[in-house]
């Protein structure tokens, strides 16, 4: 059921469409070397082929997988000869290009900027990250989206009434709940559309495929999820923004996901325990708690249990209220130390334990902070230098406030003292 030309084509009509750059550079055969960025199942080889039939140049379809050095060799050399004998370009389509060492990577350079041959690359990676920057810079990175619903509902359709490629010979009907099921399972992936209606011909009964039937097909599809890979980052990153954003509902969602698709519970809960000091910190000190309890318990019960600790956290934590005020004051002061360098300790705070220590004024002036009203002496501790930097900021939001207005106090109370100690 692979589409033969850009009619048969579903999907992708963002570059595809009347007028749209990849169409234009198709209808006007000025194509370029290409990277094609999506997801499984998405179009990427067929659309590529499509191309290939489209300008009528000679296809080669490379794969990561099996090919190295010594076959790109044998491309160059085949892609050399059917220029010169029969005046043909070659589309030299490579295949998880993302697979490839930098040194194979390398190998194509100089043929592409030759233009021995016109490469188009697949990637369901980055390719940011995974393809070299000198290759990346001489081609043109587009990116595929996953099928609609609705395009994966007319591959299936199109697949049940196709007498010489599809299954119209077995003369079967489907129900739109079937369909839709189906379509909606796929997660955008046509070859797991078409995989699943195979196995539902097999087992429908009395020439329908209904949605018993549907569901039966399907069993269980694995989640998209690369644990080394962009979608493990952007789920992670989903799961941290919720939380941040106080969304319990959506920071549950992205929990779910990372479980069911097999994530190590370990890896979230640590992430969790550094979203309690970074992002809740002093608002609720007691999210830390929250996190390290989780851990604790986590490792103490593990799957399947776990979840449910999971949960308890990551519900607490999303609603805790947030303050990343200690987290931007230790990078604050960081950069402060950075700047400066090492500035003398005052000498009223310098340790004393020697008798000549002590004659050089070593301690000398020290306020010992029990011994005054409410726990503070009102004395300075930071070098001369810095007298009255500020690194820590307390926001407004949860027990912070109250660790503001002890400061606003504080800050208070030192304008009465002298800055050097008598």
């Amino acid at each position: 059921m692979r589409p033969r030309d850009i009619s048969e084509y579903l999907g992708q009509s963002h570059l595809l469409g009347e007028g749209k750059l990849l169409r234009r550079l198709i209808e006007t055969d000025r194509l370029t070397s290409l990277i094609f960025w999506g997801p499984p199942g998405s179009g990427k080889t067929t659309l590529a082929k499509i191309i290939a039939n489209a300008t009528k140049a000679h296809f080669i379809f490379f794969s990561a997988i099996m090919n190295g050095i010594k076959e790109i060799r044998e491309v160059v050399k085949e892609a050399e000869d059917t220029l010169r004998y029969h005046g043909k370009r070659t589309i030299l389509f490579v295949d998880e290009i993302h697979r490839f060492s930098k040194s194979q990577q390398d190998a194509f350079l100089p043929y592409v900027e030759r233009g021995t041959f016109t490469m188009i690359g697949a990637t369901t990676e980055n390719p940011s990250f995974e393809v070299i920057a000198p290759l990346l810079s001489r081609c043109k990175v587009l990116v595929l989206n996953s099928l609609t619903t609705e395009d994966v509902i007319q591959i299936l359709t199109n697949a049940l009434t196709d007498r010489e490629r599809g299954l119209g010979e077995l003369e079967l009907t489907a129900t739109d709940e079937a369909l839709e099921f189906m379509a909606e399972q796929a997660g955008g992936d046509a070859r797991v559309a078409l995989n699943t209606l195979e196995t539902a011909a097999r087992v429908a009964h009395g020439g329908e495929i209904n949605l018993e039937t549907a569901r039966e097909a399907v069993q269980k599809k694995p989640l998209l999820y690369d644990k080394g890979g962009e979608e493990h980052y952007n789920v992670i990153s989903a799961f941290i923004k919720s939380m941040r954003g106080s969304d319990p509902d959506a920071a549950l969602y992205w929990l779910a996901r990372m479980l069911e698709a097999g994530e190590d519970p370990i890896f979230i809960l640590r992430r969790m325990v550094i979203f309690a000091s970074e992002d809740v910190g002093n608002a609720d000190p007691r999210g830390l708690q929250m996190a390290i309890s989780a851990l604790q318990a986590f490792q103490l019960v593990g799957m399947p249990e776990g979840r449910i600790i999971l949960g308890q956290a990551v519900s607490y934590l999303a609603t805790a209220p947030k303050s990343n005020a200690s987290y931007m004051g230790i990078d604050d002061a960081l950069a402060e130390v950075r700047k400066s360098g090492a500035l003398p300790v005052p000498m009223h705070i310098r340790n004393a334990p020697t008798s000549l220590m002590k004659k050089m004024g070593y301690g000398k002036g020290y306020r010992y902070s029990h011994d005054f009203e409410r726990g503070y002496s009102g004395q300075s501790y930071l070098p001369d230098q810095l007298a009255g930097k500020r690194f820590y900021e307390p926001k407004e939001s949860g027990y912070e406030k109250s660790i503001k207005e002890r400061m606003e106090w504080i800050k208070g109370e030192r304008e009465k003292t002298p800055r050097k100690p008598e």
